[in-house]
């Protein structure tokens, strides 16, 4: 079986065998497993016990080889978002997958919002019953270089008595946490934000920490697939930020009314992200 990806970052089509693309079942009965290894890098999955209501802290660890890139649930221009499902019937779902700060990257007219360093992203996971729980996950994610390869591997953690400590896995979940935007504070926010009549430009006034000089990184995500990150007129007073976000295309006949967007605001070594609401 051959897997074909192609990535407008360049003319190249990589071809990929199944024996390095789609990797076998990386079982472990600790609560971390080995790692799946492909040209681009490596990953893992990481989980603590089932607490006494059935959740559970898990985390797939990425990391990249050097000159390599992976991507942020909204990859930009192009790539593959990652992705982490867990076999029907295991007893064992997803509630939901967090993203540390992400960076962007310029190739001409591609743009990328990716991590080209090792990154851990957090998984919330509920499993059903009160009985052992073996977690049967596979993880897809894609890794680039001049050429992007899909990296997919099968991970299978038999999770042991809560009671015991697992300082490692401990120590990688509470790190991963820690490399989380911030929620919105007073100090660090979005104050007003506003759609223009025709869907162009998506005007925001936002309360930044500290008193720079400089524009904020601010990536907005819209409708699943569409992000957005050009500033127009983008003005600094201090504290506070105003500027136009350019929107480009939308779903045909798209409403905005009721819809939820995101804002992920990076200013220097801090970090916030919310979401926008709009009526």
């Amino acid at each position: 079986m051959m897997i074909i990806f192609v990535n407008p970052r360049s003319l190249f089509i990589a071809v990929v065998s199944a024996a390095s693309a789609l990797l076998p079942f990386c079982s472990a009965r600790a609560e971390m497993s080995s790692w799946a290894e492909n040209e681009g890098g490596r990953m893992r999955l990481v989980a603590l016990p089932a607490d006494a209501g059935g959740k559970i802290r898990a985390a797939l660890q990425i990391e990249p080889n050097p000159g390599w890139i992976t991507y942020w649930r909204e990859p930009g221009n192009s790539g593959i978002p990652p992705q982490v499902t867990l076999a029907p019937g295991s007893g064992v779902t997803l509630d939901a997958m967090a993203y540390p700060v992400p960076k962007h990257f310029f190739n001409g007219a591609i743009e990328d919002i990716a991590y080209d360093a090792p990154v851990t992203l957090p998984l919330s996971l509920a499993a059903a019953g009160k009985g052992p729980v073996e977690i049967d996950a596979t993880a897809f994610i894609g890794i680039c270089k001049d050429i992007c390869i899909p990296f997919q591997a099968n991970f299978s953690l038999k999770l042991g008595a809560a009671i015991q400590s697992h300082p490692q896995e401990e120590a990688i979940l509470q790190a991963a946490d820690a490399a989380l935007p911030k929620p919105p504070s007073a100090e660090f926010g979005v104050t007003a934000h506003s759609m223009s009549p025709d869907m162009k430009t998506l005007s925001l006034t936002l309360a930044l920490p500290g008193e720079g000089t400089s524009a904020p990184d601010i990536i907005v995500t819209g409708p699943s697939g569409h992000v957005f990150t050009k500033q127009i007129a983008g003005k600094r007073d201090g504290a506070v930020f105003k500027v136009d976000i350019a929107i480009g295309k939308l779903p045909k006949n798209y409403d905005m009314s009721g819809k939820r967007w995101g804002v992920l605001v990076v200013d220097g070594k801090a970090a916030m992200e919310t979401p926008l609401a709009f009526e």
